[in-house]
């Protein structure tokens, strides 16, 4: 009896958490090659951008790659977040920088568009997820 309890409650748990999810959609432009993977990683804030602790990542196959564009779907929680995607050649998981200290693999923001040699702060790219679902863009960048 207190196992089924219990499946009733966590079904309840993950129906209730599942309602308030939306689907975004992360259009990302301006990719270079099939070589490697793609990184995406969602902040929800600027202490966290800042120590570089996202509150999810994950790295995606480019096999889905036309003229340089692909689309990722996540589900997110209405409120803010900021994107940061890596064009992750050799897929080691980290930027690569040569010996000045350009980037020498792709990155982007979510709609950021300006081309700056430092890191924006989180205010320049984050955006609100709604009620509604949401599609955000980056365009990579590369040295």
């Amino acid at each position: 009896m207190r196992k089924k309890r219990y499946l009733t409650v966590f079904v309840i748990l993950v129906f209730t958490c599942s309602i308030n999810a939306q689907t975004l959609t992360v259009e990302i432009t301006n990719i270079k090659s099939k070589k490697g993977k793609i990184a995406v990683a969602v902040f929800k804030n600027n202490e966290d951008f800042i120590k570089e602790k996202p509150f999810f990542d994950k790295s995606y196959s480019k096999a889905d790659l036309k003229c340089g564009t692909m689309k990722i779907k996540l589900k997110l929680k209405p409120g803010v977040y900021g994107i940061t995607v890596l064009d992750d050649k050799n897929n080691d998981g980290k930027m690569e920088y040569n010996f000045i200290g350009m980037p020498r693999e792709g990155y982007g923001f979510s709609n950021f568009t300006d081309r700056v040699l430092r890191r924006p702060e989180f205010k320049k790219f984050d955006f609100l997820i709604g009620e509604n679902d949401k599609t955000v863009y980056v365009k990579m960048k590369y040295f």
